[in-house]
Order: structure tokens, then C-alpha cells, then sequence
């Protein structure tokens, strides 16, 4: 089986794009997990394509932390187009940081995600439950593509060293297939569009790393699970598990982990 560098697809696509003639920028539709994920992400591609940000992700456990991260992914967007004031706004010009980012916040409808996800409770962090969740986001992103005609739509979820981007984009691949093979007409009689999925793996060229140092930059907060109650458990089976101490070194929380044979 051929292994895809789908980091170096992206850049063919991207060195197209800037060597076209196209005054508009092409339009992407951008699911996003979190802010600190996206921060990278979005300082990358905002140079080359009109984003609109969807937010949604149903496997969030709780609605408290579902509404602190998109709050936090709105705060970001906020950042990045407060720094577009008095820059160029040609493409082509020296200096241009970069097209305005908009942004779709999706329905918390967590019950479709534990209609899948409950009976595969006991499968693994990274298995087959956690592919059928990119699915349901992934799925979602492609409808709203598509009904907005939208040349591209594609995830930040390929930045996390934590999530198979081979998955990621065998899933958006086949949104894509499935979407110009049954092309349907809207109401109004106009034909829907069907959008490209953005392949990635936005961790190559040290992107995940630059995500933690924006994240810092920004003061994001950084969560540390998933997000749904299967990573979360997991998060505190490993905490109870391995870390054997806490510290106060130079005024900060130290945390000692102690390795298992």
C-alpha cells in the first residue's frame, strides 16, 4: 500500500494557487476542533484561502467545556482579523497577511454522537469509535460545503499528532467522491457545487509545534482530552496511573511521572 505525503499535496495545491490569475481567493470551509489546533492552521492558510471557521463537535462531554473552547475559537478569529488593519489587501502585495476569517458555529446536538459512540465505549482511544466521530464532523462540514458552494472544505484535526491524518483524509476523499457522484438540485433549481476536500496533515513542517507556541502567545486555553467522556477517562485513568507526585519548584507545580516497566 502507497504511503501519501499529504503535507506535500498540499503544497502543490497551494504553489498553484499562488502562480494563478484568479482575483478571488478560492473559499474554504474549515472544520475546526479548538482554537490551539486551528492557530497554526489558520495563520498558514489564511494567506492563500478565504476561511469560514465551522465550529462543531458533538463529542464534547459537557456543554460547559463545549462553550469555553468555542468562545476561545472566536477570540482567536478575533485576533487574527484585528491584525489584517492597515495591511495590504493584494495577494500579490509585500507583507499580505492575509484574507479576513469568518465563522459558523455548529449545533451541540451530542446526542448524535453518543448514538454511535455508546456502544463502542470500550474500543480504544484512536480506534474505530474515534474514526466514525471524524466521520460525523467530517460529514457535516462536506453538507455545508457543498450548500454553500464552497470550493474546498477540510479539518484541523490532522494537526494533532494524536489523530490518524491517513484516517482524516481516506474520510474526507471519499465525502468528496460521494458528493460528485450524486449531485442534487436545490430547491430553487440551481445545481449544488461540489467542493474539493483539503488534503493535509497539518503536523508536518513543525505545525503542530507552532500551535503550542501560538497557543502560548495568545494565552489559549489548551485542554487536555478530546473532549468526549471516553478521552476524558482515559486522561484520568493515565493520571492516576502514572503520576506518583507533585512538587513546588520555584514557586510552580511540577509534575513528577513515573514510568511503569
Amino acid at each position: 500500500m502507497q504511503i501519501v505525503n499529504y503535507q506535500k499535496e498540499l503544497d502543490k495545491l497551494i504553489k498553484k494557487i499562488e502562480q494563478g490569475t484568479d482575483e478571488k481567493a478560492p473559499t474554504l470551509f474549515l472544520h475546526s476542533c479548538c482554537a490551539p489546533c486551528s492557530s497554526y492552521v489558520l495563520k498558514y492558510l489564511r494567506k492563500y484561502f478565504a476561511i469560514t471557521v465551522f465550529y462543531y463537535n458533538p463529542n464534547i462531554s459537557e456543554r460547559a467545556e463545549y462553550e469555553k473552547r468555542v468562545e476561545e475559537q472566536k477570540r482567536l478569529i478575533q485576533i487574527y482579523n484585528a491584525q489584517l488593519a492597515d495591511k495590504p489587501v493584494n495577494p500579490k502585495a509585500e507583507g499580505f497577511p492575509g484574507y479576513p476569517i469568518a465563522i459558523v458555529e455548529g449545533d451541540y446536538d451530542c446526542e448524535n454522537f453518543y448514538k454511535f459512540a455508546a456502544p463502542l465505549a470500550n474500543c480504544p482511544e484512536g480506534g474505530e469509535r474515534c474514526f466514525l466521530c471524524y466521520e460525523l464532523r467530517l460529514r457535516k462540514t462536506a453538507q455545508l460545503a457543498e450548500e454553500g458552494s464552497f470550493d474546498y472544505f477540510g479539518t484541523t484535526l490532522t494537526i494533532s499528532p494524536l489523530k490518524n491524518a491517513a484516517k482524516l483524509n481516506e474520510i474526507g476523499l471519499k465525502l468528496e467522491q460521494e458528493m460528485s457522484g450524486t449531485k442534487e438540485s436545490r430547491q430553487d433549481g440551481m445545481t449544488l457545487g461540489t467542493p474539493k476536500w483539503l488534503v493535509s496533515d497539518f503536523k508536518k513542517k513543525e505545525g503542530y509545534k507552532q500551535s503550542i507556541e501560538l497557543s502560548h502567545e495568545y494565552n489559549l486555553y489548551r485542554q487536555d482530552f478530546c473532549g468526549c467522556v471516553y478521552s476524558k477517562a482515559e486522561r484520568d485513568r493515565i493520571s492516576k496511573r502514572s503520576i506518583s507526585r507533585i512538587r513546588e519548584d520555584n514557586g510552580e507545580n511540577i509534575i513528577v511521572i513515573k514510568r511503569k516497566p
